[in-house]
């Protein structure tokens, strides 16, 4: 199926569906769902970002501005993840319990607003990874028209390429929280940590990265390829002064460089498993 197909399919789904709420955080792929959502249903669709402690303050003003931009009726809701123990106990499932509260929010506000469904931005791709959150979306029966139309990350960058949105090349920006090692408690000042550091990093010009806290040490990951520039002792140091100011003693350079969900490396091959079997279909 080539791209035009596939973007006609995710049309049609998008008009079966009538009208929605789109769970919308300002990456990508939740960008562009909500993009398409309007134009193919109008005024029968609702962008919703949730305003929580995870979600960094430059990556909130930006899916604030890029909704702007594009004339997207936007409705800021307050999730509450962080009183919920379960969650802050940051065991391998808090993306459940997070996505748990998102989608029971939502599914208030959708009711409320009698909208025919809640949808979100999980891409193909996706369903080959650890994500507990898919589960809560299961649950809540939240529609996935991105993956429901075979589009693969690449395919909705590409789409979003074409139609001029500038978050086509936008770095996956997952939760603050998925920076903190399973184990950790997350709290504010955690989370508040990790955004100073990757903040400070951001400024001295790095792309793709991530800062991983592991209490008094900080993990960077820096993508291959801006490794090589970074390698310069006196960047080094740089670095190293733009994550002690965030409340890190110790900074660290992680020599396998940034991949996402490096967090669920150290995880037991039983959870890892559950990726497969979700990905088969098969419980």
């Amino acid at each position: 199926m080539n791209l035009e197909d596939k973007q006609n399919l995710l049309q049609n789904r998008l008009d079966k569906l009538g009208s929605i709420v789109v769970a919308y955080s300002g990456g990508v792929d939740s960008a562009y769902l909500a993009w398409m959502a309007h134009r193919t249903l109008g005024e029968k669709m609702l962008a919703a970002i949730a305003d929580s402690a995870s979600l960094a303050r430059s990556h909130y003003r930006d899916a604030l501005a890029f909704a702007e931009e594009n004339g997207l009726p936007l409705l800021v809701l307050e999730t509450k993840e962080l009183e919920r123990e379960a969650y802050a106990a940051n065991h391998s499932d808090r993306c459940f319990h997070c996505k748990d509260e998102l989608f029971a929010v939502l599914e208030a506000e959708r009711a409320r607003r009698n909208f025919a469904a809640v949808a979100y931005g999980l891409n193909l791709d996706d369903r080959g990874d650890f994500r507990p959150g898919q589960k809560a979306a299961a649950n809540h029966r939240v529609a996935a028209p991105l993956a429901e139309s075979d589009l693969t990350k690449a395919d909705v960058r590409a789409l979003a390429r074409a139609a001029g949105l500038r978050v086509w090349d936008k770095p996956a920006s997952a939760c603050l929280s998925s920076r903190i090692e399973y184990g950790r408690r997350v709290t504010t000042e955690a989370l508040r940590q990790v955004e100073d550091a990757e903040e400070g990093l951001r400024l001295l010009g790095l792309r793709r990265f991530r800062v991983r806290h592991h209490g008094s040490i900080a993990r960077i990951e820096i993508a291959e390829e801006e490794m090589a520039a970074s390698l310069d002792p006196q960047f080094f140091r740089r670095m190293a002064a733009a994550v002690r100011s965030a409340g890190f003693p110790y900074v660290a350079v992680d020599c396998d460089g940034y991949r996402s969900g490096a967090m669920n490396e150290l995880l037991p091959a039983e959870m890892l498993a559950l990726t497969v079997r979700a990905r088969n279909g098969t419980s």
